[in-house]
């Protein structure tokens, strides 16, 4: 039916705002419903392969389990033992040691890297896949070869090091060098990713503040402590947090440990994960492994509850 006049051009104008309304919410359904399914593969992903034996595991820990099918509900007493065993405590201390000093390491040598590298030059495309290149090979085999050039007295490092009088040590072999140098072999494998990271924080960095800051006469001292680094907090926080997780669960630790020192010498290298791994699989005590499992995931989800509340998400407020 036809209108016409002004009571046309009123039906026209209150259709043409219905429909405005409208457009805006259908279009932000189906962005939604869009963002849904990219995520879905992920969710679906991180429910089944570690939401779910997160689960278990924490059912796990209030069982005796001995491996072949026998189960018996034990309580808290896998907890109790956990918290009176002097090698898991021990543990405790040597991951303690080890995140201590890697995490500021990664972090010193990953910003320092990224500085470097952030420089144009002919060769910087190069020099940045030099120190990205360990992240391309297996961590086997990175640890087999650390494992012959820390070899005792005829190791390559060894040689190298009694030229300045220092050969002879036992890198591996040493409850006081153990630890270090297992910490060393991370930092090499590691520090080319999180000097991406930095990297990718220094490259949002809006040159006109350093130009402004030469102009007033800063020198790259001042310039990096007063520009640089306040506009690295939330990649600072990202690189605390993920080394952090890295190295107290990650996979990176257990394999270096695994095929170089085996947790020794006199448990100096044992960490927790390690610890966790030798309960479950070479002693079958799955149920006193998943005990301690759960509060090595309580522990991190602890530090990294009280990390968002000290940076505020890494906004350092």
């Amino acid at each position: 039916m036809a209108f016409g006049g002004a009571e046309g051009v009123e039906y026209e104008t209150a259709t043409g705002r219905r429909a405005a309304r409208g457009a805006p919410w259908s279009m932000r359904r189906r962005e939604a419903v869009a963002g849904y399914l990219f995520i879905a593969p992920d969710a679906i992903g991180l429910a089944i392969f570690a939401a779910l034996p997160m689960l278990l595991a924490l059912g796990l820990g209030f069982y005796e389990v001995d491996g072949f099918g026998g189960y018996r509900f034990a309580g808290l007493a896998n907890y109790r033992r956990m918290f009176l065993d002097p090698l898991f405590l021990q543990s405790l201390r040597v991951t303690l040691f080890y995140v201590l000093m890697l995490v500021p390491s990664l972090y010193v040598v990953g910003l320092g890297l990224a500085l470097l590298a952030q420089r144009r030059s002919r060769i910087s495309g190069l020099v940045r896949s030099l120190f990205f290149l360990p992240q391309m090979v297996s961590l086997v085999v990175v640890a087999l070869v650390w494992q012959v050039l820390l070899v005792d007295k005829i190791g390559p490092v060894n040689r190298l090091m009694s030229l300045v009088g220092l050969g002879g040590l036992s890198w591996l072999g040493d409850p006081d060098l153990a630890l270090a140098s297992v910490v060393v072999v991370s930092l090499w494998f590691l520090m080319g990713f999180y000097m991406l990271i930095f990297l990718g924080g220094l490259q949002d960095i809006p040159r006109e503040y350093y130009e402004a800051a030469w102009l007033d006469g800063a020198n790259p001292i001042r310039a990096f402590f007063h520009i640089t680094l306040p506009l690295l907090r939330t990649t600072s926080f990202f690189v605390l947090l993920v080394a952090t997780v890295t190295a107290v669960a990650g996979g990176q630790a257990f394999d270096l440990i695994y095929v170089m020192t085996k947790g020794g010498p006199a448990n100096s290298t044992e960490l927790t994960i390690y610890y966790i791994y030798q309960q479950a699989f070479q002693y079958n005590e799955f149920g006193y492994a998943a005990a301690m499992a759960t509060t090595l995931v309580a522990i991190l989800l602890a530090f990294t509850f009280l990390l968002f509340r000290i940076t505020r998400g890494g906004r350092f407020e």
